[in-house]
């Protein structure tokens, strides 16, 4: 049995969704991601294996759209798990294996915003020059801001939660353009999702700042 007849079925439409068939491919992205960013936003370490299925799914789902640079970012992104999966088992420090949430420093935003800004010009011109693709700039733009959200991510910063927000902001219509209904209805969940994880860790970051107080005024 070749991978071929492996994948075949998977791309196979399942239902129809405003007269555009939705495969299984796209049924199983929806899933995946919707349980991985909900696992994010609880802080659970289960997200990164979650998420490490979803970025296949969609490295199938993607491919077949034409949006290249999204799915050559699923690869990115299962690389980029395995190193957030390390590092939030790992990297809280002395005395501690749990990585605790903080803010993004400025040091970080400079080079975070450079390499975005670089990023989104440079996949735009390879998008536009050595592809088919018909929305280079947006799928450059929704690239580079998902990337740079997915380090905050590694890193527990608080702020990724924005990047992803922005991101979120240009994937809905954009899926939606390319026909891709089901998960155009994915990410304004995951948009929602992205609000609550805000919060969440907003609350986990205030009451661990909180604590060192309270012990030095007792």
């Amino acid at each position: 049995m070749s991978l071929a007849d492996i994948l075949d079925p998977l791309q196979q439409p399942l239902v129809t969704v405003l007269d555009t068939p939705v495969s299984w491919t796209e049924v199983l992205g929806f899933g995946s991601g919707a349980l991985c960013v909900w696992l994010v936003a609880r802080q659970h370490i289960a997200n990164w294996p979650i998420g490490i299925a979803n970025n296949v799914f969609f490295i199938l789902l993607f491919a077949q759209a034409g949006l290249y640079a999204d799915a050559g970012l699923q690869i990115v992104f299962i690389t980029l798990a395995a190193y957030g999966w390390w590092t939030w088992t790992h990297g809280g420090g002395p005395g501690t294996s749990v990585l605790p949430v903080r803010r993004t420093t400025r040091t970080e935003w400079t080079w975070l915003l450079a390499a975005g800004a670089v990023g989104t010009l440079g996949i735009t011109l390879l998008l536009s020059r050595a592809t088919d693709s018909t929305v280079p700039f947006w799928d450059a733009l929704t690239t580079s801001l998902s990337l740079m959200a997915t380090y905050g991510q590694c890193r527990k910063r608080l702020e990724s939660w924005w990047l992803w927000i922005a991101a979120d902001l240009v994937y809905i219509p954009l899926y939606a353009h390319k026909g891709l209904y089901l998960t155009s209805l994915l990410y304004a969940g995951f948009l929602v999702l992205c609000v609550v994880g805000l919060r969440s860790w907003h609350r986990d970051l205030t009451a661990r700042t909180a604590r060192p107080l309270e012990v030095a005024a007792a």
